[in-house]
């Protein structure tokens, strides 16, 4: 802590914004019913399924999910970093660094930094303020969580790290003193419905009751610890009993002492008043009153503790002081009865009382742990054939990893490393929704490959299963049963009733008639196998019964028995607000390439019997040969009629029934994919080639001049088929990543990143950082915030470089 350093080297391609700054306009969602945070979204804190924790580029900590799947946004003033600051001869001074004092009138003793004085930087997981205008010190503010590629273990800590740097560039010396201020939120991220009712939004979405415990801190403590040269204030909460429940556990901030330290604190303060029992020591001279006091919190009552490092800088000298924020909330209760417990718990137990052993972890670590991230990401920093907008997005868009309601549960027998989901967004919340993560979990199975192979084990696990139960389709009113045996489900669940054992949570759509689920299911297994070094013979294994089901499932929707099944004039894919009939160009691409896959891997398997007794499969190897022949017979069908009833000269019609001639931005999504794989092409190359070079003229440069990025579906002159249309009019964020991963495949970079760079530049000029939208509009709207399938950014970079870089 104490050598000399110099301030530390923000990367050139990290997304920066001046301090407080804010927008003109920043994007509106466009349906009142979706969630609109505002724009104030920084890097989250915290690893995966631990919950996480943001803060703002105006300084606030805002973004709180501690409640596994469960989303709060809202500022909460105490929780803050301040300085004081005081050169030799010159004037004190002290400030709170957040641009916007509260709202209610608390804490008005406190001075609030001023607005634009200073960067926030951020390339996920790290962030940096730094604060330029109004100290005489030179300050920054390094921020990450330990996160990096390959790492399942680190990655899943409840941790955050803050690396304040201080450099005097004067010639006389400067005191400084930095203090962290928190609220003791401890048991108030459980939901208070314990059953709570499912209601159907105006826009077709299930969504349940969610009431947090927010401000309950009865029976809250604080207590002050000094342990060697570590000092802490931990927050705690009486518990009834030995074994935690959701929500409870202990949150820790912390630091280290040394003699050339002085180190103050204020065991227990009251949030909601104006803030003067700890400020008007602390601007004074830096201090705090060193008082302790653990009684615990009164109905009704809030208590907050502080610690402050101060410290004197000589001219020209460079400290440098960590704090660190942990928290130990071990249970994610899902319905009631129904707890898992966290990743991280598989290395610091599951009593609830390990903040402390947390940070002393960090404390000893952090160093190392920025190095694990800088050695991850530096050959990408290092590129100079990578623009640096894209640089920047390839980062930041894995911050859903954190912030996506994201569970990572303690690992089992049969799962290994846990069990792993990320939320298709906040509006529509259920986990790993397939039609969406077919691009989206690019960045998962590049960089963490065993997550994203035990997602598909559970979407495998969960194919044979059915659920009767009746429900209302919200788009048609229709009456459908939850899930169909042989169907491969939507989604893995909700957090409001057993994720990965319910599935298809989903009712604006009936499931078990999409089109494209059980293809997606299969092309990600193979991609999976093949991508991660084609050794990994017992996830095939385990897969292929779900496959042979699922395709078998599908295949009964080919009701003219020509080989493709048919698109029902329902919206029954992915776009799943736009109708497609009879045999279609994106599903029945996909078809095509799902059976390829299926050809390869009942080939492999039927070379490499199964090392695990319990996943042979009866009478092998002839059902697997059977198998074969008929994929073999459907392909076969199938290939004589795709190109021959949707090809049109120039590219490949919607669907055969529909007499519609919209462009389809991702029609050769089956292409794309069976490229990726090494498969046989779905259709030859000059079809493919011309066609998606319709696609880029007529729904990318021609709606708004390629202002916008590409729209799902326009008629060739770039006109709407349908000015009231939905979905065709969007832009999707993920698609029109996904289009230039195939873009890329095909040779046309530059036009690649033209695309991306729109698609980029929409998000990040426009307040939607760190919330990346599913679809935005060429009206200055955005639908569906913290969306899944934004991280297909990196099937770009897996292009780019041939996926060699799999961890």
């Amino acid at each position: 802590m104490m050598n000399l350093i110099s301030l530390p080297e923000i990367p050139v391609c990290a997304w920066k914004r001046l301090i407080g700054k804010g927008w003109d306009k920043p994007y509106r969602v466009r349906y009142a019913s979706n969630l609109d945070d505002g724009p104030w979204h920084g890097v989250p804190l915290g690893g995966f399924g631990a919950g996480c924790i943001g803060r703002s580029p105006k300084g606030d900590f805002n973004l709180w999910h501690l409640d596994g799947g469960e989303h709060i946004f809202q500022s909460l003033p105490a929780c803050q970093f301040s300085i004081f600051e005081q050169p030799e001869d010159g004037e004190a001074q002290a400030y709170a660094l957040c641009t916007e004092p509260p709202e209610d009138g608390t804490l008005s003793r406190w001075s609030w930094y001023e607005k634009e004085k200073g960067t926030y930087s951020a390339l996920y997981p790290r962030s940096w303020y730094a604060y330029e205008g109004i100290f005489q010190t030179q300050l920054i503010c390094e921020q990450y969580s330990p996160i990096w590629a390959g790492n399942y273990q680190e990655s899943s800590y409840p941790v955050a790290v803050f690396e304040w740097t201080a450099h005097n560039p004067t010639d006389k010396p400067i005191t400084l003193s930095i203090m962290l201020t928190w609220q003791n939120i401890v048991g108030w991220f459980t939901n208070a419905v314990k059953s709570p009712k499912v209601k159907v939004r105006d826009d077709g979405s299930p969504v349940y009751e969610y009431q947090a415990r927010w401000g309950d801190s009865k029976g809250n403590f604080n207590q002050w610890i000094e342990d060697n040269f570590r000092v802490g204030c931990l927050m705690n909460r009486l518990q009834p009993n030995d074994t935690p429940t959701e929500g409870d556990g202990q949150i820790c901030i912390a630091s280290l002492s040394n003699p050339t330290l002085d180190v103050f604190h204020l065991g227990k303060w009251n949030p909601n008043s104006d803030g003067s029992e700890i400020w008007d020591y602390f601007a004074m001279n830096g201090s705090l009153p060193d008082k302790q006091d653990e009684t615990p919190a009164k109905e009704g009552e809030q208590i907050a503790t502080a610690i402050a490092i101060r410290f004197t800088i000589r001219p020209g000298k460079t400290r440098k002081i960590p704090f660190i924020l942990a928290w130990d909330l071990p249970v994610t209760e899902f319905a009631q009865g129904i707890n898992y417990y966290r990743r991280y718990t598989d290395f610091f137990g599951r009593n609830g009382q390990n903040a402390w052993s947390i940070v002393r972890t960090a404390l000893k670590h952090s160093d190392t742990w920025r190095e694990m991230i800088q050695q991850w990401q530096l050959p990408i920093l290092k590129r100079s054939d990578l623009p640096d907008w894209f640089k920047m997005a390839l980062f930041n868009e894995l911050y859903l990893l954190t912030d996506g309601g994201t569970l990572w549960t303690a690992a089992t027998e049969d799962d290994p490393v846990g069990q792993f989901g990320v939320l298709e967004c906040i509006d529509y919340r259920w986990y790993e929704s397939l039609d969406v993560r077919l691009y989206g979990s690019f960045g998962l199975l590049m960089l963490w490959p065993r997550l994203d192979k035990s997602i598909l084990t559970a979407f495998a696990r969960a194919i044979p299963t059915s659920d009767d139960t009746p429900r209302i389709i919200g788009y048609n009113q229709a009456a459908a049963i939850r899930k169909a045996k042989g169907a491969t489900p939507h989604d893995l669940g909700a957090p409001n009733e057993h994720p990965w054992v319910q599935t298809n949570y989903t009712s604006y759509q009936d499931c078990n008639l999409w089109k494209d689920l059980g293809s997606d299911f299969v092309l990600q297994v193979y991609r999976d196998f093949v991508l991660t070094g084609a050794k990994d013979q017992d996830f095939l294994w385990e897969c292929w019964p779900a496959i042979v089901e699922t395709m078998a499932y599908l295949k009964t929707f080919d009701l003219n028995n020509d080989g493709i099944p048919e698109n029902s004039g329902a919206p029954d894919q992915t776009f799943d607000d736009w109708q497609l009939k009879g045999i279609s160009a994106y599903c029945g691409g996909l078809w095509i390439a799902a059976l390829e896959a299926a050809l390869k891997i009942g080939n492999i398997l039927l070379l490499r019997p199964p090392m695990n007794p319990q996943l042979q499969v009866a009478d092998y190897p002839k059902s697997i040969e059977s198998t074969i022949n008929i994929y073999r017979t459907w392909l076969e069908q199938s290939r004589a009629i795709y190109h021959q009833t949707l090809w049109n000269g120039e590219y490949y019609r919607l669907d055969s029934e529909s007499g519609s001639d919209v462009v389809m931005t991702d029609q050769l999504c089956g292409q794309f994919y069976a490229r990726l794989l090494d498969l046989p092409d779905v259709v030859e190359f000059q079809y493919a080639e011309s066609a998606l070079k319709k696609v880029y003229e007529a729904c990318f440069l021609k709606f708004f001049d390629g202002k916008f990025g590409a729209a799902n579906g326009l008629k060739p002159d770039g006109t709407p088929e349908n000015p009231n249309a939905t979905h065709p009019l969007e832009v999707w964020t993920g698609i029109n990543y996904g289009l230039a991963a195939f873009l890329l495949q095909m040779g046309m970079k530059k036009e690649a990143f033209r695309l991306t760079e729109a698609v980029v530049n929409q998000v990040y000029e426009n307040g939607l950082q760190f919330r990346t939208p599913e679809a935005i509009t060429a009206v200055g709207t955005f639908r569906a915030s913290h969306y899944l399938r934004a991280m297909a950014i990196w099937g770009i970079y897996g292009v780019l470089t041939g996926f060699k870089e799999l961890q």
